[in-house]
C-alpha cells in the first residue's frame, strides 16, 4: 500500500476546493470509524501524523477499483497494488471485471478480479484500462480525470488527429440525411457541417437548447432515480424524443445517458410475469390497474429503451466490451419475456396499409408504413435468440472465454438461448405439421 501513488502534493491548499473537501471528508470518516481521539491514537494503525492519513486516503482514492456484480452493478471498492500499476486510456485494450466464473466449487474465492484483454495485445505493448466512464464526452472525462487522478489524458480519443472522424459521443446526423455525421455545435463554436457531404447545420441554437435541457433533465433524473423513480422515468421519456428530433446520434451525450437510465428504470418497474409472485404496490400505483394492454405497452417501451441504449453503446465501445455485452444480454432477455397481450394473435386489419421493415432508411412509397418495433410472436422470439447469441459472443470477450465462458452472465445467456432455440423448433414443427394436415384443394382441369 505504501508503494502506491499518492497525490497529496497535488492537493489544492484552498480548503474550499473540490479535492480538499473530498480528502477532508474521507479523513474524518476514517477517524470516526477507527474511534481515534487524538493524533497519538493513529500510531497503533501505522500512521504517525495527519499528513500520513491524507496520504492513505489519497492512495485509496487513486488506486481503488469498483467491485461489481456479474452484471456490472457496483457493490463496493477494493485495492489491488498490481492491477493499479496499469495506466489509463479512454480507448482501452483491456478491462478490469469480476466475472464470477468459478461457479459453486470456487464460490469461496469470489469476487475475483480479472484483467481481460479486449483487443490483441502485442509483445511489449502497454496494457491500458479505463479509470472512468468512457461514454462521457471528452471535456467531462478530462474534468473527472483531473479532479480524481490529477492528470490529463492524451489518448487518441482525447487528442484526435486532424483526419479522425467525429467522435460519436459528440455527434449529430447530417441535416441533409446523407448518412454522415456532424460534430455537435458548442457555445464556443456553433459552426458545424457534415463530415461527408459538407452540408452546414443551420439551426444550431435549437440543437444547443436541446442538449442543454437534456443535460439538466439527466442530472435531475439521476438524482431522483431512487427517491422518485416515477418522476425520473418521466424525465427520460420526455427528453429522449426531443434529443432524437434535434438530430443527436444514439451514442451522443446526453442522449445515450438518458437512454441507459430510462432502460434501467423501465426494466426495474416491469410487472412480474411470474404468477407465483405477489406484487405489493403503493396506493398510487395500485389505483392504476395494470391491464394486459398496459403491461404489454410497458414491456415494449422497455424493449425500445434497451434497444436505443444498446445501439448507442455499439457506436462508441469496442466489440466485446463488457458494457456492450451486458446491454445486449438485457435486450435479449426483454425480448424473450412472454407477451401479456401479443399482437400477432389479434385479428388483422385488412384495410391498413402494407408495411415495410422498420430498418428502411428512406421512404419507398408514402402509402407504406414502417413495421412496428418490437415485433410480436415468433418473430420476436427469433430476434431474442439472435440478440442473445450476439450477447454471448461479446460476453466471451469482455468477461473471458475458455473456463470463464463469458462469466456468470455469459452462462445464463447461453442457457436462455438454448431454451429459446428449442421453443422455436417446436413452433416450426407445429407449423409444418399443420401445413401437412391441411386438406388439399383439388385443381380443376
Amino acid at each position: 500500500m505504501d508503494a502506491m501513488e499518492s497525490h497529496r502534493a497535488s492537493i489544492s491548499k484552498d480548503p474550499n476546493s473540490h479535492d480538499s473537501q473530498v480528502y477532508t471528508q474521507l479523513s474524518h470518516a476514517v477517524v470516526r470509524f477507527l474511534g481515534l481521539q487524538s493524533p497519538q491514537d493513529m500510531v497503533e494503525f501505522g500512521m504517525q501524523s495527519a499528513a500520513e492519513l491524507i496520504d492513505l486516503v489519497s492512495r485509496f482514492t487513486t488506486n481503488t477499483f469498483t467491485i461489481s456484480t456479474p452484471a456490472l452493478t457496483p457493490l463496493g471498492a477494493c485495492v489491488s497494488p498490481v492491477v493499479a500499476l496499469i495506466n489509463h486510456s479512454c480507448d482501452p485494450n483491456a478491462v478490469v471485471v469480476f466475472p464470477r466464473a468459478g461457479g459453486e466449487s470456487r464460490k469461496h474465492e469470489e469476487p475475483l478480479m480479472q484483467v481481460i484483454a479486449l483487443k490483441p495485445i502485442s509483445q511489449n505493448e502497454e496494457i491500458l484500462t479505463a479509470y472512468i466512464d468512457t461514454t462521457l464526452p471528452r471535456e467531462t472525462r478530462q474534468k473527472i480525470l483531473r479532479e480524481t487522478y490529477h492528470f490529463s489524458c492524451q489518448c487518441t480519443l482525447c487528442v484526435p488527429s486532424l483526419v479522425a472522424p467525429p467522435d460519436m459521443r459528440e455527434a449529430m446526423w447530417c441535416p441533409k440525411k446523407c448518412g454522415g455525421v456532424c460534430v455537435l455545435p458548442t457555445e464556443e463554436n456553433s459552426l458545424t457541417r457534415c463530415s461527408r457531404c459538407k452540408a452546414p447545420v443551420k439551426d444550431t441554437d435549437a440543437v444547443l437548447d436541446a442538449v442543454r435541457v437534456g443535460e439538466e433533465a439527466l442530472h435531475k433524473a439521476e438524482a431522483l432515480q431512487f427517491s422518485d423513480p416515477k418522476k425520473a422515468m418521466q424525465l427520460t421519456t420526455k427528453l429522449v424524443p426531443i434529443l432524437i428530433s434535434a438530430g443527436l446520434v444514439p451514442a451522443a451525450y446526453p442522449l445515450l445517458a438518458l437512454s441507459r437510465l430510462g432502460a434501467s428504470l423501465s426494466i426495474a418497474h416491469l410487472p412480474s410475469s411470474d404468477p407465483q409472485v405477489e406484487e405489493v404496490f403503493s396506493p398510487e400505483v395500485e389505483g392504476e390497474k395494470m391491464t394486459p394492454e398496459l403491461a404489454q405497452e410497458a414491456l415494449d417501451d422497455a424493449v425500445r429503451a434497451a434497444t436505443r441504449a444498446s445501439t448507442g453503446l455499439s457506436q462508441i465501445l469496442v466489440e466485446g466490451h463488457p458494457v456492450r455485452g451486458i446491454a445486449l444480454a438485457e435486450l435479449g432477455k426483454l425480448l424473450s419475456v412472454d407477451e401479456p397481450k401479443p399482437t400477432h394473435v389479434e385479428p388483422k386489419d385488412t384495410t391498413s396499409s402494407p408495411v415495410i421493415p422498420s430498418t428502411s432508411s428512406f421512404v419507398l412509397n408514402p402509402k407504406l408504413r414502417a413495421a412496428p418495433y418490437p415485433p410480436s410472436g415468433p418473430p420476436r422470439l427469433k430476434l431474442a435468440y439472435e440478440t442473445l447469441v450476439r450477447a454471448r459472443m461479446e460476453l466471451m470477450i469482455g468477461f473471458g472465454g475458455g473456463k470463464n465462458e463469458g462469466g456468470e452472465v455469459g452462462k445464463q445467456v447461453r442457457q436462455l438461448a438454448v431454451d429459446i432455440e428449442k421453443e422455436l423448433m417446436v413452433w416450426k414443427s407445429g407449423v409444418r405439421n399443420a401445413l401437412q394436415d391441411r386438406p388439399k384443394i383439388p385443381v380443376k382441369q
